[in-house]
């Protein structure tokens, strides 16, 4: 096993292509994938699954990459030291429902660790591919919720899948509002408060199931609603056509402006968010430090 090797499976993870990760690397795709084959021989371990839609990470790959990110970073650390050697990129990729605290602590963990050179990746995604990200270890942390409703099916994908959920926060469900309509005056809203408004929702795409929804109370039947994909297209239709939208309350004036504020809903429900990761896998110096940097955004 080389430190070469090591590499070269940290790149074919990052990008999920053999070919892609041999144009990074400059090196012919037939001598990435020998490489790669003689280290899966050495270990005696499958790091790789191929089939005809690609190529993607086992379970034992998994667990490997983690300890190869490791050997990796100590090594650029000793070169560092002792050689004055160059840094290389940093590497860090994190997928998440579309919260206002993940994008705050991904800039805090940016502007405290960013060198002169580094590859990072925030993806505000789908529900259903958040896990399948983390699971492909395309990113380290997904970020998303569960609650009574559609804590069984997530659950069930995470084990399947080898990850585990850590709790960030509880919280009860509000609405976001812009400051100009009505319902921004009210101290608490109630279900038929929302009737005469539209309802704003993340679209779900393929897998647009009840359970993998970002709002809670998804099964609800609305008069006006409407599906978009982004944040900024969120809250323009909040402020613009009087719109609404079902989330924890946590809100970044930093990130959104003081036009959305949260206003508490009237319903017996709550809503956990947290991060999830592999099992028996530890995260990297910058997964580690991003996690803090949740708690602390969330914290402020």
């Amino acid at each position: 096993m080389t430190l070469q090797q090591l590499k070269y499976v940290i790149e074919v993870a990052n990008r999920g292509s053999i070919n892609e990760a041999a144009k990074r690397l400059f090196i012919s795709q037939p001598s990435l994938s020998n490489a790669i084959k003689d280290l899966e021989e050495e270990m005696n371990i499958s790091i790789f699954e191929r089939t005809n839609k690609g190529i993607s990470l086992s379970k034992e790959g998994a667990e490997f990459l983690s300890y190869a990110r490791q050997v990796v970073e100590q090594a650029e650390l000793l070169e560092s030291r002792y050689l004055n050697a160059k840094p290389s990129p940093q590497h860090f990729s994190v997928s998440t429902q579309h919260y206002a605290f993940a994008v705050n602590a991904f800039v805090s963990l940016v502007q405290e660790y960013g060198q002169d050179e580094y590859e990072l990746a925030l993806r505000e995604t789908k529900t259903y591919e958040i896990i399948e990200d983390v699971k492909s270890m395309r990113s380290e942390i997904g970020i998303l919720y569960l609650n009574e409703f559609n804590g069984k099916v997530i659950n069930k994908l995470l084990k399947s899948a080898n990850l585990q959920f850590t709790s960030l926060f509880t919280a009860k469900p509000h609405i976001f509002v812009s400051i100009k309509n009505p319902l921004a005056k009210q101290s608490i809203v109630k279900i038929e408060d929302l009737q005469p408004y539209p309802n704003l929702s993340f679209d779900q795409g393929e897998y647009n199931s009840f359970h993998f929804s970002e709002e809670i109370l998804s099964t609800l039947i609305h008069k006006k609603s409407i599906r978009v994909n982004d944040r900024a297209t969120l809250f323009n239709l909040l402020i613009g056509l009087n719109g609404y939208t079902i989330s924890t309350g946590v809100l970044s004036s930093d990130l959104n402006g003081n036009e959305i504020i949260p206003v508490p809903l009237d319903v017996n429900e709550s809503i956990n968010v947290g991060w999830i990761s592999h099992k028996n896998v530890a995260l990297s110096k910058l997964g580690t430090s991003y996690v803090e940097a949740l708690k602390q955004a969330i914290g402020q």
